[in-house]
């Protein structure tokens, strides 16, 4: 049996349609690859859809209490590019509810108008040193993170301190 060979998409149902498509759209920097009054196929690579978004008008609100998924994440190539998502969002009102050093990860998590859970994040780790971060007792300690600042993340690192010490595990939060 194979293992699937990517995650390719991922579906939501809302009664807040117009709304929630233009967060995503905005949030992802996407566009929609086909859209109609029901479902909307937003992309923002060279995948057909990253999500769909299906308008749903009577659907009721999900409780905080319930199961379900609890977050996604978007993983960006650089610093810069988690750091510009940030300050892009800000500038349009869109302030993430939380930002965290998870060791690994560098992230930024942000609730969309139906209070879904979407993260942003930077590998600050190859996959052979998160590997060997998560079995280690640093990560067995701690394994949700360390609360961070990202302005004063920025700006640190536009003060010219390197990749490696703004996302330094031993030294966030400090």
């Amino acid at each position: 049996m194979a293992s699937p060979i990517k995650f390719a998409h991922i579906v939501l149902k809302t009664s807040r349609f117009p709304e929630m498509l233009d967060w995503w759209k905005n949030f992802l920097e996407g566009q929609a690859r086909h859209e109609n009054q029901f479902i909307s196929f937003i992309s923002y690579d060279d995948e057909h859809h990253r999500i769909a978004i299906v308008n749903f008008p009577n659907l009721e609100d999900r409780s905080a209490t319930a199961c379900g998924t609890e977050h996604f994440a978007f993983t960006y190539a650089s610093l810069d590019d988690l750091f510009g998502q940030y300050e892009r969002m800000k500038a349009c009102g869109v302030s993430p509810y939380w930002t965290i050093n998870h060791g690994m990860t560098l992230s930024a998590y942000y609730r969309d108008p139906d209070g879904n859970q979407v993260e942003t994040q930077f590998d600050a780790m190859t996959m052979e040193e998160a590997d060997a971060f998560m079995a280690g007792p640093l990560f067995a300690a701690n394994p949700i993170g360390i609360e961070v600042d990202f302005e004063a993340l920025i700006a640190r690192y536009r003060a010219g301190e390197g990749v490696a010490a703004v996302t330094d595990y031993a030294t966030a939060g400090k």
